[in-house]
């Protein structure tokens, strides 16, 4: 299916960070109204394409940008089908290579830094405070999701001074799969 106005629509969620808390947090979209991966006679399975992916992370407080004096980091990524539900920081570990772009569930992810992270002029550095993409899905090759949720996920480096919000949205279509590629996609799509 091409990407056009006709068919994209937005999904969004939105994960909790708190501050002085390191490991990993996640929450979970549901998306079971937007899958059907069971082709039944001539009617084809259906897929949920993600076409393109946009973050940002916020004060906890409010719509402002994390502060200048931040100095947490953490990694932060969409991970289609892993089903670990509504977990606080610190509630949820996750295995090696979870998190990454080896990772055959990950849908998109990123990189943050707080201004702050490794102390004023260490090593040269001067992070950016916008997320550093590692992947993401184009309109030209979608991810395209055969598993009945997607969870935004966030392992914490060094904990945060402060509180923050990870948003996250989603261009997304549906789409109908032949038998052979669902198949295949079902099969890549297993936790």
């Amino acid at each position: 299916m091409a990407y056009d106005i006709k068919s994209v629509f937005y999904l969004d969620t939105t994960l909790a960070l708190v501050n002085g808390a390191g490991g990993g947090a996640s929450t979970q979209l549901d998306l079971s109204a937007y899958i059907d991966p069971i082709a039944r006679g001539r009617t084809k399975g259906t897929g949920l394409a993600v076409y393109k992916t946009h973050f940002s992370v916020d004060d906890s407080g409010s719509n402002d940008p994390m502060s200048v004096t931040e100095t947490g980091f953490f990694r932060a990524a969409l991970i289609a089908g892993l089903g670990s539900g509504e977990a606080a920081v610190s509630a949820v570990a996750f295995a090696n290579n979870t998190i990454n772009a080896a990772n055959d569930l990950a849908v998109a992810g990123f990189d943050f830094y707080g201004a702050d992270a490794f102390g004023t002029g260490v090593y040269g550095m001067s992070p950016s405070m916008t997320p550093q993409l590692w992947l993401e899905p184009s309109e030209k090759v979608p991810y395209v999701i055969v598993r009945d949720n997607v969870c935004l996920v966030a392992e914490v480096g060094a904990n945060l001074s402060s509180a923050a919000k990870v948003s996250c949205r989603m261009e997304v279509a549906q789409i109908s799969l032949d038998q052979a590629t669902l198949n295949q996609l079902l099969r890549t799509q297993t936790v």
